[in-house]
């Protein structure tokens, strides 16, 4: 476990397809005052266990340094066998160049040495040999540099590298100085005007509206009691009831009787066609066949699809990052495989991928 111990620690940013040459050509247009072109600087190397490679790559957040720290990580590939003569599986391990000042590599290193007990050694980084299938290399001159490995790994004496380690073109995580580093945002930020204080604006006059005089409003007139005259309306005779088969009057009681019987019979046979209706139905409902569910409109696998499903699980249960499973020498004849057959790969590697 890290323990910061004091404001000298850094801060990492990542700088994709960039080299550690191209860093250093730019580095006092890019840090100012932070890079010191006077520092003596010096190269290493560390492996690491593949699992471990995020914590190396902000390892200059938990230690103290004065000057950037410049590291590159290469991935071997073709020249991966190389490496296996030698007793290493590249699949196990991370390999990072580092460039730094020869002042911060006690610090830089001191956690790693003295509590997870690195081993300090000597290794010579080799152009890849021409009889290794590496598209585009430039040969160099061979290069003793020291190097440091996690104790869980085995020694290698040679690294292959299709360009000097300085030229790897990767990803590239440089770890500024923090304080260093906040002092120059802040310089820059007074160059562009951020965080400068703004002139207040003028207040504008405040212009009283003048309100109009309302005019004054006469009071109601009272009007007497004895003055208001209620008129009198006029009673209307009620219209008789006549239910047609008699001339004589009927009464209320009898035309309501009347109209509930004649309504309790338009509803009873309302209801009798509905049940007529529904009866029908039934028999149509039950000669519909189903759909099949989804298990049984399933296609079975193929040989190759449970093939395919078998190596990306494993791949996945060794720990690989899906990013990484087209390096496995399997990969290229199981995809050679289903393209015969017509067999599409990447939506299985989808579902497996997420559900994993």
């Amino acid at each position: 476990m890290y323990h910061r111990t004091g404001e000298g620690m850094g801060i990492t940013a990542m700088i994709p397809n960039m080299t550690i040459d191209g860093l250093q050509s730019e580095a006092t247009k890019r840090w100012g005052d932070i890079y010191d072109n006077e520092a003596t600087r010096m190269q290493i190397m560390l492996i690491c266990p593949r699992k471990e490679r995020k914590i190396l790559e902000l390892h200059g957040d938990m230690v103290e340094h004065g000057q950037p720290v410049i590291g590159v990580f290469h991935r071997p590939r073709a020249e991966a066998r190389l490496l296996q003569e030698q007793g290493l599986d590249p699949r196990d391990a991370s390999f990072q160049f580092l460039d730094l000042a020869t002042s911060d590599l006690g610090p830089w290193m001191q956690h790693l040495v003295t509590t997870e007990k690195w081993v300090r050694a000597s290794i010579t980084i080799q152009p890849v040999p021409f009889s290794v299938d590496v598209p585009a290399q430039r040969g160099f001159e061979n290069i003793n540099m020291l190097c440091f490995r996690h104790p869980d790994l085995p020694a290698i004496e040679r690294y292959y590298l299709p360009f000097p380690p300085s030229s790897v073109p990767n990803k590239c995580f440089v770890s500024l100085p923090r304080r260093q580093a906040a002092e120059l945002a802040r310089q820059q930020a007074e160059v562009l005007g951020v965080g400068r204080a703004v002139e207040p604006a003028t207040p504008e006059p405040v212009v009283q509206e003048t309100i109009p005089e309302v005019a004054e409003i006469a009071p109601p007139e009272i009007v007497m009691e004895s003055d208001v005259v209620i008129q009198q309306h006029a009673s209307v005779p009620l219209p008789s009831i006549d239910d047609g088969s008699s001339d004589e009057p009927q009464n209320v009681e009898d035309a309501i009787t009347k109209a509930t019987d004649s309504g309790f019979g338009d509803m009873q046979a309302a209801g009798e066609e509905l049940n007529a209706i529904e009866n029908s139905i039934e028999p149509v409902l039950d000669s519909v066949p189903l759909p099949p569910t989804s298990e049984e409109s399933k296609p079975p696998q193929s040989e190759i699809e449970i093939e395919f499903r078998a190596l990306v699980s494993e791949l996945l249960a060794s720990g690989i990052e899906p990013s990484e499973m087209m390096d496995d020498p399997r990969w290229n004849s199981i995809n050679e495989q289903a393209t015969a057959v017509g067999f599409e790969t990447w939506p299985v590697f989808l579902e497996l991928t997420s559900m994993g």
